[in-house]
C-alpha cells in the first residue's frame, strides 16, 4: 500500500514537472510573438554593429562565404576536374551543401556568444535573456536568405526551372533554426562560466564541416559507415537542401531520417532550455 502511494506521488510530481515545462515553453513562444518588433530591431543593430567601421561594411557578410564557395569550386572543378554529381553541375551541387552549412555554423557561433556580447541586457530585469540567441539567429538568417536567392539565380542561369520541391527550403530552414536555438541555449549559458567553450565550439564546427558530406558524397564511404554519419543533424539539413533543389525528394520520403533528426533536435532543444533555465539566475554574478 505504501509503495503504491509513493509511486503515485512520484508520478504526480513528474506530471507537474512536465506541465511546468510546457507552460514555460508556451510563455516563451508568447514572449517571442510579443517582442517580435524588438527582436527584429536588435537583430538589425547587431548586423550593423558587427561590420561598423569597415570600408566595405555589411558587404563582408556576403564576401567571405562567396569567396569560400569560389575557392572550393576552383580547387575541385578546375584543379581536380570534378565531374558533375548525379548529372548536376558541380558548382550547383556544392552551393546546395555549403549555403545551409554557412547558416548553421554562423548562427551557432554568434548565438553561443549572445549572452557575453549583450551582458548589459542580462542585468535588465524586464528583458527575457533567453531571446538573445534568437537575435543572432535572425541576423544570420538575413544573410542566408540572400544566399538562397543567389543560389536560385544560379540554378536559373544553368537552365533549371523552379519546382514545387523548392518550397521545402522553408522547412529545412526551420529545422536549422530549432536545432541551433536548442544548441545555443546550451552553449550560451555554459560559456558565461567557461569562456574556453567558444574556442571548443569553433573547433567542433571545423570538424563538423569535414565530417558532413558538403563537398564529398556518401558514395565514397563503405556502406557500414553510412548509418553513423546520418546521426549528424547537419547531414539531414544539407541533404534536405539537395533533395529539394536537385533530386526532387520530399522530406516525408525520408521518414526514418526525419524522425531521427527531430528526436535528436528536440533532445537538444528541451535539454538546452532546461540548462539555460538552471543557469540563468547566476549570469549577473559573473558578467
Amino acid at each position: 500500500m505504501r509503495q503504491k502511494f509513493l509511486m503515485r506521488r512520484i508520478f504526480k510530481k513528474q506530471k507537474e514537472k512536465r506541465l511546468n515545462y510546457l507552460k514555460t515553453f508556451y510563455r516563451f513562444l508568447k514572449d517571442i510573438f510579443k517582442s517580435k518588433r524588438l527582436l527584429i530591431d536588435l537583430a538589425k543593430n547587431d548586423f550593423k554593429s558587427r561590420y561598423l567601421g569597415n570600408y566595405l561594411g555589411i558587404l563582408w557578410a556576403f564576401v567571405q562565404p562567396t569567396v569560400m564557395i569560389a575557392i572550393f569550386w576552383f580547387v575541385f572543378q578546375v584543379g581536380f576536374k570534378s565531374m558533375p554529381v548525379d548529372n548536376f553541375p558541380f558548382i550547383l551541387w556544392l552551393m546546395a551543401g555549403m549555403i545551409p552549412w554557412f547558416f548553421f555554423a554562423e548562427s551557432l557561433q554568434s548565438a553561443t556568444n549572445s549572452i557575453l556580447s549583450n551582458s548589459f541586457l542580462v542585468k535588465k530585469v524586464v528583458f527575457r535573456v533567453s531571446l538573445l540567441p534568437i537575435i543572432q539567429i535572425i541576423s544570420a538568417l538575413a544573410i542566408h536568405i540572400f544566399f538562397i536567392l543567389f543560389m536560385f539565380g544560379m540554378f536559373l542561369y544553368y537552365g533549371y526551372s523552379p519546382t514545387i520541391y523548392w518550397l521545402q527550403i522553408i522547412y529545412y530552414m526551420f529545422c536549422t533554426i530549432v536545432l541551433v536555438l536548442g544548441l545555443s541555449w546550451l552553449t550560451s549559458s555554459i560559456i558565461v562560466f567557461f569562456r574556453d567553450l567558444g574556442q571548443i565550439i569553433s573547433m567542433i564546427i571545423q570538424f563538423g564541416f569535414w565530417l558532413t558530406p558538403i563537398f564529398w558524397t556518401m558514395k565514397i564511404l563503405p556502406q557500414e559507415y553510412h548509418e553513423a554519419f546520418k546521426y549528424n543533424p547537419a547531414y539531414y539539413i544539407v541533404e534536405g537542401y539537395r533533395g529539394s533543389l536537385i533530386s526532387n525528394t520530399w522530406f516525408w520520403e525520408r521518414a526514418d531520417l526525419s524522425i531521427q533528426f527531430w528526436i535528436i533536435t528536440l533532445v537538444f532543444f528541451f535539454g538546452g532550455a532546461v540548462v539555460f533555465r538552471k543557469l540563468r539566475p547566476h549570469f549577473a554574478d559573473v558578467l
